[in-house]
């Protein structure tokens, strides 16, 4: 997998800025005020810094902006980088600045003179995270980056405190490869296989099967993928570090490795981004992969359905009726509404196996929640408010868009079918919404559950505050933040 960079953090008073060859970053607070280090640049630049933090410039710049003075006089550095930050920034503004340095890092590497900043952290991920390149699929060797350098007061206390950072941006980069990889790459053997590596780490890991779908009675999930030559799976992922009889938090991925729609077909313009369609359990593994590395002290489980949507000779037909694992028949309107029918089964098997203190679902559902919220916000549907403030308040402290969105009656009439228990569409209209309430229909009344339709926050065609072009891992950040928040005492 792709690995985050290394940081190493030194003693402020040990390093010598002056000498080195990359970029030097200088955090600037209000009024241009920078740390005693970085004060040592001024004399060499001859007055240049000074000159520019008293300048409009730097004046109208916001919290996490950068500029750069390239080719310094009287420094080895290529340029030194001045970023706003004032003294106590939100963690937010934060990672901003450390996304704005470590956007473009170089071969000769970049040194940051944090000092004494109380966000050292914060400032530590949003470089990391930023730093982000998928090059794994390219011929030519990735271009060598140089070092990172945090020159800091207290460096084994900003170590200490950056370690649990250090976790969560190895599973931010891990949901982001399995999104960005190609189908041909990641299939369902494939995923299945890199999640069961993870038993290294610590985590339980069994894989389900198409023999033991079909024993469970998950006639739903199996529909979807039998016209693929890949064989559909559940893997189930079990992360035991809270108290031995405490019920776990179950997170659930839709994991179509990928979708041509079925039978009935997607159009061809976009269909390349469909490797993507397997998001929603990206971002169950990359929790996951965190939780096992901090070592977290509660008891997570993670099940991902993974299948492949193709047409074929044996593929499903629209007007199908299947038999999920919970016993309701659906009338199957349209194939290329199938992540609703692998959720179905894997919800309804999380809860009879693990009965869950609370469930969480995450897919890349519906282009409606696009057309409804864009790509700043995932749409949020849930049947227990207090578990949705929960997640609402995590995903705001971790700047992750999310908006909630409404269910109902009325909206449930629209899965009414002539043939069958339920219809597996509702018509255009409020499309995500009756998909989430497709969802609740596999969801029992006692379980807190929430629906996450991250369709539009999975994979942007533009660089975002924290990643660049392309796959983001959103959903990670907001659900270690509710497991650290909420289920660890």
């Amino acid at each position: 997998m792709t690995q985050p960079a290394a940081i190493q953090f030194r003693a402020a008073d040990a390093v010598d800025p002056l000498a080195f060859p990359g970029r030097i970053a200088v955090l600037a607070g209000a009024g241009g005020a920078i740390s005693p280090l970085a004060r040592r640049l001024d004399r060499p630049m001859r007055g240049a810094l000074k000159r520019f933090l008293a300048s409009p410039a730097f004046a109208q710049m916001k919290p996490g902006e950068a500029v750069d003075l390239a080719w310094p006089a009287g420094l080895a550095a290529e340029a030194v980088q001045v970023v706003r930050l004032d003294a106590r920034p939100t963690a937010a503004e934060a990672r901003r600045a450390g996304a704005a340095i470590g956007r473009g890092r170089g071969a000769a590497g970049v040194m940051v003179l944090a000092g004494a900043h109380p966000r050292v952290a914060d400032l530590a991920l949003g470089l990391v995270l930023r730093d982000y390149d998928f090059s794994a699929r390219r011929s030519a060797p990735a271009a060598p980056k140089g070092e990172v350098v945090l020159a800091v007061n207290a460096p084994e206390a900003a170590a200490a405190g950056s370690a649990p950072l250090a976790a969560l941006a190895e599973g931010v980069f891990f949901a982001r490869d399995l999104v960005n990889e190609p189908a041909n790459i990641l299939t369902t053997d494939d995923f299945a296989a890199r999640l069961a590596a993870m038993h290294e780490l610590g985590l339980e890991v069994e894989i389900l099967e198409e023999a033991d779908l079909r024993r469970l009675g998950m006639g739903a999930l199996l529909g979807v993928g039998q016209g693929s030559a890949s064989p559909s799976k559940v893997v189930v992922m079990q992360w035991k570090g809270g108290a031995p009889d405490a019920a776990p938090l179950a997170l659930v991925g839709k994991g179509v490795c990928f979708d041509t729609g079925g039978i009935s077909i997607k159009p061809a313009g976009g269909m390349e981004e469909m490797t993507m369609d397997m998001g929603g359990a990206a971002v169950v593994a990359g929790v996951m992969r965190t939780l096992a590395l901090r070592r977290a002290k509660a008891n997570v489980v993670g099940l991902v359905g993974l299948v492949e949507n193709m047409p074929s000779g044996t593929a499903q037909r629209p007007g199908d009726i299947v038999r999920s694992m919970k016993g309701d028949t659906i009338e199957v309107i349209n194939t290329d509404a199938e992540g609703r029918l692998v959720l179905a089964d894997v919800l309804w098997y999380a809860q009879e196996r693990f009965k869950p203190a609370g469930m969480i679902d995450l897919a890349t559902l519906t282009g409606a929640i696009v057309v409804a919220l864009g790509s700043e916000n995932a749409g949020v549907f849930s049947n227990n408010d207090a578990l949705a403030k929960a997640f609402l308040a995590a995903a705001e402290a971790e700047g992750e868009g999310a908006w909630r969105m409404p269910l109902g009656d009325g909206y449930d009439r629209l899965l009414k079918s002539r043939l069958a228990d339920m219809k597996n569409v509702g018509g255009r209209e409020g499309g995500a919404i009756t998909a989430a309430q497709f969802l609740q229909r596999f969801v029992k009344p006692d379980t807190p559950w929430i629906h996450l339709d991250i369709a539009g926050v999975t994979l942007l065609k533009g660089d975002s505050d924290l990643a660049p072009k392309g796959a983001t891992g959103w959903g990670v950040r907001a659900l270690d933040r509710l497991v650290r928040d909420s289920q660890e005492r």
